[in-house]
C-alpha cells in the first residue's frame, strides 16, 4: 500500500471515529464516501464492502463500554438483529446488483434524507424502563419486526452499519431513551455489518489492508471524539446538527459528482 493512501485511510478511519465518539452514532454513513474519494478506492463495491468490515469491528469495540454501562436493550436487540439481518442478506445481493455510480448515487440522495431528518426535534416520550417481555411483546414485536426489516435492508443495500437508521427505529419502537438507543443499537449494527461484510468477502470485494488501518484510525478516533464530547458536554445538539449538515453536504457532493 503506498504511503499518501495508507495515511488517508488512517485520517478517514479517525475522523468516523471522532464522529462516533462525539454524537454515539452515524460515522459510518461517512465511510463510503471516504473511501471513494479520499483513500482513493476505485470501485464503489469495493468500498462498501471494506466499510461494512470496519464498521462492524469498531461497533464490537465499542459496544463493551455500553454494555458495562448498562445502556444495551439485550431482547429488543435481539428481536431487531434478526428482522434486520434477513433485510441485510437480501438487500446485500440487490445492492451488487446495481451499477456502482448508480448506487454512489442513491446513497448521496439517501444521505441527504438522513441529515435533514436529523435536524427535526426529537418529541418522543422515553420509557427508560421498557423490556421486551410476555406482556409487552404484543405491543413491542409488530414495531420491531417491520422497522428492524427496513433498516436491515439499507444497510445491507447500502453497505452501511446502519446506526443513523437503527437508533431513531429503536426509539420510534420502543420509547427507549437516546443513551439506551444508541447502546442496543450497536448489538445490531455489529450483527448487520456482519451479514453484509460476509456477503462482500465471499465475492472478493474488500481491501483488507485498507480495512486495517481504517479500523486503527477509527480506535483512535473514538478515544478522540469521547473525551471531546466530555468537555463540550452539554452542547450535543449543536454537535449533532453540525453532523447533519456534514452529512447533508457530503450526500449533495456524492449526487451531483455521479449525474
Amino acid at each position: 500500500m503506498a504511503v499518501p493512501t495508507l495515511f488517508a485511510a488512517l485520517a478517514s478511519g479517525a475522523l468516523i471515529g471522532l464522529i462516533l465518539g462525539l454524537v454515539g452514532g452515524g460515522g459510518s454513513i461517512l465511510a463510503v464516501p471516504l473511501l471513494v474519494y479520499v483513500v482513493g478506492v476505485g470501485s464503489p463495491h469495493v468500498a462498501i464492502g471494506t466499510a461494512a468490515v470496519a464498521v462492524t469491528l469498531n461497533a464490537l469495540a465499542s459496544l463493551v463500554g455500553h454494555a458495562r454501562a448498562g445502556r444495551v436493550k439485550w431482547r429488543c436487540a435481539g428481536v431487531f438483529l434478526l428482522a434486520g439481518t434477513t433485510g441485510a442478506a437480501l438487500g446485500a445481493e440487490l445492492g451488487k446488483a446495481v451499477d456502482g455510480q448508480r448506487l454512489l448515487a442513491l446513497f448521496g440522495l439517501l444521505m441527504i434524507g438522513v441529515g435533514l431528518s436529523l435536524l427535526r426535534p426529537r418529541r418522543t416520550a422515553e420509557a427508560p424502563d421498557v423490556r421486551l417481555t410476555l406482556d409487552s411483546a404484543a405491543r413491542l414485536l409488530p414495531r420491531l419486526v417491520p422497522i428492524g426489516l427496513g433498516v436491515g435492508l439499507a444497510a445491507g443495500f447500502f453497505g452501511i452499519g446502519g446506526g443513523f437508521l437503527i437508533v431513531p427505529g429503536l426509539i420510534l419502537a420502543t420509547a427507549m431513551p437516546l443513551a439506551c438507543a444508541i447502546g442496543t443499537s450497536l448489538v445490531v449494527v455489529a450483527g448487520l455489518g456482519l451479514t453484509t461484510a460476509a456477503s462482500y468477502a465471499a465475492g472478493g470485494l474488500v481491501d483488507w489492508p485498507v480495512t486495517a488501518w481504517l479500523v486503527l484510525g477509527g480506535a483512535l478516533g473514538t478515544v478522540a471524539g469521547i473525551r471531546l464530547g466530555q468537555v463540550l458536554g452539554n452542547r450535543k445538539g449543536v454537535l449533532e446538527r453540525g453532523f447533519a449538515a456534514i452529512v447533508i453536504g457530503v450526500g449533495v457532493y456524492v449526487t451531483v459528482s455521479t449525474a
